[in-house]
């Protein structure tokens, strides 16, 4: 694994950046099973995704997970990859690109936008390496999931304590948690939501499906359950609905536990019978279009709502790289970073940084 090298020496008079690294969870290099079990590999070891005995479920996975999951998911992940490769991936670049202009436009001084993905690549440790190649030494961290669970916002922060732990010189940092309530992001999926109803018949329910975790992540204390329904909400009040016109599911659940409910595809499976016959689902819980939208909503439960008696099916895409979305991050990201000098100063000229390292030589640096 890549280790974070940092700065070894500081150079008086550099011209620093202020770096913004966002963060998604990752994905698979290819649609094979050897790729998908490495990455399957590495992302249900993380003490923050199976919060289980390590011995116990060491056993469990290497014995069982890893030999018949990848087996299972690899015709999923044919299904969803594109010339381009993964969609995840693929979209991450171009959010990366886009908040990369429009952030070096409403900032001051020198900005770096890197993307990383929490497993597989790009790692966080070449990400943080790019940045310590720009001499960023204010770094905003930004995990792009819209609520807040120890599953992700906190394992990010974990994988970069990691990386900052071999350094002697950090920089310094500071992390959105969650923004899933920000006016912003609400408007951006309200009017991703009202463009797809100017071009396709409103159907008669309004369906917000989240990534589901175990029930025991709200008893132990997580703000995700909450979270997603304070989105649904405010997405909804936005939209001017009513109670009935929208619900709210939980969808991608793994393993014998029980998980927050109520379960997408069962709630897909019962609406026909209720005199449901068309839904629209859109996911307010991923800033990005992937695996768990494309394949487990737009094809599994499609099908299972059809099977079921349904006539009509909708999915609405997510955010991705639209203008709404990344005029959203870029407002989201612009508050965090205030009173930085990126901000608020102009960037020092040649000259002037040549003065400060001189000045640092006459007391002694070493460069």
């Amino acid at each position: 694994m890549l280790k974070y090298k940092g700065k070894k020496d500081h150079v008086h008079g550099d011209d620093t950046c202020l770096g913004v690294l966002i963060v998604n969870l990752g994905t698979p290099d290819a649609p094979t099973i050897r790729a998908i079990r490495k990455f399957l590999a590495e992302f249900l070891w993380d003490p923050r995704v199976v919060e289980m005995p390590r011995v116990l479920w060491w056993l469990i996975l290497h014995t069982a997970v890893l030999q018949l999951r990848p087996r299972k998911k690899v015709e999923s992940y044919v299904k969803i990859w594109t010339e381009e490769g993964s969609p995840l991936l693929v979209i991450g670049k171009k959010q990366e690109s886009a908040l990369q202009t429009a952030l070096q436009e409403s900032c001051a001084g020198r900005v770096k936008v890197v993307l990383a993905m929490r497993y597989g690549q790009p790692s966080i440790a070449s990400a943080l390496q790019i940045l310590q190649e720009n001499n960023a030494r204010r770094i905003l961290i930004f995990p792009m999931y819209p609520q807040y669970s120890a599953s992700t916002a906190a394992s990010t922060f974990d994988a970069l304590a990691k990386q900052f732990e071999q350094l002697r010189w950090i920089p310094e940092i500071r992390m959105i948690n969650c923004y899933g309530a920000e006016p912003e992001y609400i408007r951006a999926c309200a009017e991703r939501i009202s463009s797809h109803w100017e071009q396709h018949p409103r159907s008669q329910r309004l369906l917000f499906s989240f990534h589901g975790l175990p029930k025991r992540s709200l008893l132990q204390g997580d703000p995700y359950h909450c979270e997603c329904h304070q989105t649904a909400r405010l997405i909804a009040e936005q939209l001017g609905l009513n109670d009935e016109d929208w619900l709210l599911t939980f969808q991608s659940r793994f393993g014998m536990t029980e998980w927050l409910q109520p379960y997408t595809d069962k709630t897909l499976k019962k609406l026909p019978s209720e005199g449901i016959e068309s839904v629209d689902v859109f996911c307010p819980g991923f800033s990005a279009d992937c695996i768990e939208t494309l394949e487990e909503i737009d094809m599994q439960n499609h099908e299972i709502f059809l099977r079921s008696g349904g006539k009509s099916f909708n999915y609405i895409p997510a955010l991705n790289d639209t203008h709404a979305h990344i005029q959203a991050l870029t407002r989201i990201i612009s508050r965090h970073i205030q009173g930085w000098p990126e901000c608020t100063q102009s960037p020092k000229v040649p000259e002037e940084r040549e003065t400060v390292r001189q000045r640092a030589l006459q007391l002694g640096a070493k460069q």
